[in-house]
């Protein structure tokens, strides 16, 4: 009985998630000089998510300017292991960005968190 609850709690909670998202992983290999490269591979496709965003009402204040922050949150399915480093594209309400993963995700029974921070890309 509470697992049949649980399960309609989750699919409660899923049903609010609007976003799609692709992980991507990094794997290293050898290219044909023997040098290690970096190489990114898909980990996931159009899992179904949602961003969360929430700014932080304290600022800091730099010389030139005040500076706020904001806390990005992904919601997703528990049993998907996300690797922390990972690349996440989410495509929300018409919109994609990449983010990235760089922590330990807060796994609960229905779903998990997982703070992200925007993602500028290879160097």
């Amino acid at each position: 009985m509470v697992e049949n609850q649980l399960k309609k709690a989750k699919k409660a909670i899923q049903s609010l998630w609007t976003g799609v998202c692709n992980i991507f992983g990094f794997k290293d290999t050898e290219d044909k000089y023997g040098a290690t490269i970096h190489t990114e591979v898909t980990l996931f496709e159009n899992l179904p998510c949602r961003l969360s965003f929430k700014n932080i009402s304290q600022t800091s204040q730099t010389e030139s300017f005040a500076v706020s922050s904001q806390v990005v949150k992904l919601f997703i399915a528990p049993e998907v292991y996300v690797p922390p480093g990972s690349v996440i594209e989410v495509t929300q309400n018409g919109v994609t960005r990449k983010y990235k993963h760089s922590g330990i995700s807060a796994v609960y029974t229905n779903h998990q968190e997982i703070v992200l921070e925007a993602y500028k890309g290879s160097a």
